[in-house]
C-alpha cells in the first residue's frame, strides 16, 4: 500500500487546460511506477497515464495522446498530470494510484491500498 495525496483539477472551458498533482506520502522507497485512471460519468474506470518514477518513461491512453502529459519529480514523491486542449469527454473523476505495475504487455495495470482520494475534472462547452 502507498498512500497518496491528490490536488488540482476544477474546471476549465473546452480547449482550456488544467493540472493535477499527486503525492506520495509513505512508503515510497517500494514505488516503481504512478499514474492515473478516472472514472467519467457514463463509462467504466480507465487508464489515463503512467511513469515509471525512476527512469520517466511514460505511457498514454489513445484517447489523451498529445493533449495529456504526466510527469514525476522523483525527489518529491510527486507526480503531474498536465492536461491541455481538454474537451467533453474529459470529463471525469481523476484517480491517482502509487503503486502501479506495468506488464510486458503494454497494459498498466494499479496497486491495491494506493488510491488517492480522487478529483473531479469538468469541462464547459
Amino acid at each position: 500500500q502507498v498512500p497518496v495525496i491528490q490536488s488540482g483539477g476544477g474546471s476549465a472551458p473546452a480547449g482550456g487546460s488544467l493540472r493535477l498533482s499527486c503525492t506520495a506520502t509513505a512508503r515510497t522507497g517500494i514505488i516503481y511506477a504512478m499514474g492515473w485512471f478516472r472514472l467519467p460519468p457514463t463509462r467504466e474506470r480507465e487508464f489515463v497515464a503512467g511513469i515509471i518514477v525512476r527512469n520517466g518513461k511514460a505511457d498514454y491512453a489513445d484517447s489523451v495522446k498529445g493533449r495529456f502529459t504526466i510527469s514525476n519529480d522523483y525527489s518529491k514523491h510527486t507526480i503531474y498530470l498536465q492536461m491541455d486542449n481538454l474537451n467533453a469527454e474529459d470529463k471525469a473523476v481523476y484517480l491517482c494510484n502509487g503503486d502501479m505495475l506495468r506488464h510486458e504487455n503494454g497494459s498498466w495495470y494499479p496497486g491495491t491500498g494506493a488510491w488517492g482520494q480522487g478529483t473531479q475534472v469538468t469541462v464547459s462547452s
